[in-house]
């Protein structure tokens, strides 16, 4: 199913592309890097409704998620400039999205599902089989999205936190 895209590619005789990178026109996807944080937390904080955790979504803790997982969390990156973001993981069972974006400006070109597919590509290397992600009910235009790209809807389990650090704050974009 993923390696469609590389093979529309190379029939239109477009260069081979470099480990680790997506390209779709103008637009390219790349494994994130802790030198992108700055990027990627001011397009976090220019979406709306988009919650923030204190700690977990500091730079410190974006640092340590992205070395837990080094090749599975990415970027979209056109005109210069980070447009999208996944911080993806594994625990060795099952992979998990979190914080899935892309700048307003830039929805509805594909760039979400290219870094999806991205992100499945990675997590099959490292023999991940299942795939979650928690999407709030009052996201519409994510929940549209997974449904579209074919994601299915748990309506048979319960989502359950607990809290041990309460200095991680959750904080929602109000813009």
């Amino acid at each position: 199913m993923y390696e469609s895209a590389d093979r529309a590619e190379r029939s239109e005789g477009k260069p081979a592309r470099k480990a680790g990178e997506m390209r779709n026109k103008e637009m390219m996807v790349r494994m994130m890097k802790s030198e992108d944080y700055e990027e990627v937390y001011a397009l976090w904080t220019s979406i709306k409704g988009f919650a923030m955790r204190s700690l977990d979504d500091s730079r410190e803790g974006v640092e340590r998620f992205l070395q837990r997982n080094p090749s599975t969390s990415v970027v979209a990156v056109e005109d210069g400039k980070i447009v999208g973001s996944i911080l993806c993981g594994h625990d060795g069972r099952r992979g998990c999205l979190y914080h899935v974006c892309v700048h307003e400006d830039y929805r509805m070109r594909g760039i979400g599902k290219s870094m999806v597919v991205y992100c499945m590509k990675e997590l099959e290397k490292e023999k991940i089989s299942k795939v979650s992600l928690i999407a709030f009910t009052e996201n519409d235009i994510g929940n549209a999205f997974w449904k579209e790209i074919g994601w299915t809807r748990r309506e048979d389990l319960n989502y359950y936190d607990f809290v041990l650090n309460d200095k991680n704050i959750v904080r929602f974009n109000q813009k």
